[in-house]
């Protein structure tokens, strides 16, 4: 009876392992991704900016400022639309990978659930002999 409590345990600690690595997993990829994304909109953002403060440096008259303050709003609203496209895509990534995991979950619940009634049943059909 040891041997096989023993054993049982031993399967279910294994199982167990492998999920955990497999979370793990998904959930490094996941801040890899995310965080490529994100690095990726800091940068193009940071092009835009030093850019524009490079053309702004260069200004030498009052009619060069006033040509270059659309092109600030325009370098300012091009960043805050990168932002949040690089957000919506985040919460897209998260959301894919958050489902991974809840069907991964719920195979692992399914998974146990089986074992536990062919117990059930085993016991069951032991107990009636």
């Amino acid at each position: 009876m040891s041997y096989q409590f023993n054993d049982q345990f031993s399967a279910y600690t294994h199982q167990f392992a492998a999920v955990a690595a497999r979370v793990n997993r998904l959930a490094l990829e996941n801040a890899e991704t995310v965080f490529g994304v994100q690095l990726r909109t800091f940068e193009k953002n940071v092009d835009a900016t030093t850019s524009y403060l490079g053309e702004l440096a260069e200004a030498r008259d009052l009619e060069a400022y006033k040509s270059l303050l659309p092109k600030g709003l325009q370098v300012a609203r091009d960043n805050a639309e990168r932002v949040a496209a690089a957000s919506q895509e985040v919460f897209g990534l998260t959301l894919k990978t958050s489902e991974v995991l809840g069907q991964l979950a719920k195979s692992q619940f399914e998974a146990a659930t089986d074992q536990a009634q062919a117990t059930v049943a085993k016991v069951a059909k032991a107990a009636k002999r």
